[in-house]
C-alpha cells in the first residue's frame, strides 16, 4: 500500500531551493527536479511525487511549525552525505548533528535541516 501520492511545499525562490534538492536528493539517487510551465518543481519517483511551489494565493511561502518533511535514506553513508550536500546548498543544521537516536521502533539514524525556505527536512535511516 502506499500512503502519500506527493507532498508540496512551499519556497520563496524555486531556482534556490531546486538547486538545494537537486543536490540533497542526488545523494539518495534521485534525478533532477523538472520546473513546469507554472513554475512548479517536481521530483517524480515509483512511489510519489515531492515538489516545491510559491504558494498559489499569492502570500509569503512561510513553513508550517511542527511539520517535517522526511526522506529515506539506504545507510549512514548516505544520511552523511545528504546533510552535507545541504549544508553546502543553501541549508541549516536544525537540532542535533546527523546520528542515532533511540525510539520505540529502536535506534534511528536521524538528520535534520532547514531548507532556503526554511521548511524542516528530515533523513532516516532504519538500520536492520
Amino acid at each position: 500500500l502506499t500512503m502519500f501520492s506527493h507532498i508540496m511545499i512551499g519556497a520563496i525562490d524555486i531556482e534556490t531551493s531546486k538547486k538545494f534538492y537537486d543536490a540533497t536528493l542526488a545523494t539518495l539517487g534521485h534525478a533532477p527536479g523538472n520546473i513546469d510551465p507554472k513554475g512548479r518543481c517536481f521530483y517524480v519517483t515509483d512511489t510519489g511525487v515531492f515538489a516545491l511551489t510559491k504558494p498559489i494565493n499569492g502570500e509569503s511561502a512561510c513553513h508550517g511549525n511542527g511539520t517535517t518533511v522526511g526522506f529515506a535514506a539506504t545507510s549512514e553513508e548516505q544520511a552523511y552525505a545528504w546533510h552535507a550536500a545541504g549544508l553546502e546548498n543553501g541549508g541549516v543544521n536544525c537540532e542535533d548533528l546527523p546520528g542515532y537516536r533511540e525510539s520505540p521502533m529502536g535506534p534511528l539514524f536521524l538528520g535534520y535541516l532547514r531548507d532556503p525556505a526554511g521548511n524542516k527536512i528530515c533523513i532516516l535511516y532504519r538500520p536492520k
